[in-house]
């Protein structure tokens, strides 16, 4: 389905697949598969959640609401939903995202410039904020994890939206587990096991 021309102010997320380099070694077969099921994923979660619109280029994915009809609570919650499943569906084939999300002036526009070559603009600072936070922000993100950048000492606790949990800069979204009261086991296992896997690279040094 196309995606309508949008201008207003919006919730954008820049979606991005985690170790994408790594998989590209090799016969890049590791990669063209997982960009198979990035495109699969997106397809059938927006199917079915037609007030999103997604753009997916490579091992990344721009999602916004297009809806203005919709209040901002029920645009955030939308996009978490669709966010949510797309990375759940993911997860079933082993591979892992991280995920920005940011508020604020976003345009998007469908325009062909002739046969064989097309250009889609994409403005806002909404979409400059989310991209630059997946690729630069600190801390930085690791796999998995899904977080909302606070701006202009933006408040969304009114929303009281479950399976979120502030820090100074963000709101991180626990999409992968059932309530709140999982968050702090979940954040415990995570951190074991970068545990492990610093504990393997001691048990390769040594022989």
């Amino acid at each position: 389905m196309a995606i309508s021309d949008f201008n207003g102010e919006t919730f954008v997320a820049f979606l991005d697949i985690s170790g994408f380099k790594e998989m590209m070694k090799g016969d890049g077969s590791q990669a063209i598969n997982a960009l198979d099921k990035l495109n699969q994923a997106g397809f059938e979660v927006l199917q079915e959640n037609q007030e999103i619109g997604g753009i997916f280029i490579s091992d990344c994915g721009v999602l916004f609401v297009q809806d203005n009809n919709i209040s901002k609570h029920e645009k955030l919650q939308k996009i978490l939903t669709v966010i949510k499943e797309i990375n759940k569906k993911l997860l079933n084939h082993d591979i892992m995202t991280t995920t920005s999300i940011s508020y604020g002036h976003f345009s998007y526009h469908n325009r062909i410039e002739f046969n064989g070559i097309s250009k889609n603009p994409i403005y806002g600072n909404a979409y400059v904020t989310a991209f630059l936070d997946n690729e630069n922000g600190n801390p930085k993100l690791e796999p998995g994890q899904c977080r909302i950048v606070l701006q202009n000492n933006e408040d969304i606790e009114s929303f009281n939206i479950p399976l979120l949990k502030k820090t100074t800069k963000h709101y991180y979204y626990y999409w992968m587990v059932e309530n709140n009261r999982d968050i702090e086991d979940f954040e415990k296992n995570y951190k074991n096991s970068y545990k492990l896997k610093y504990m393997g690279m001691l048990s390769a040094l040594k022989g």
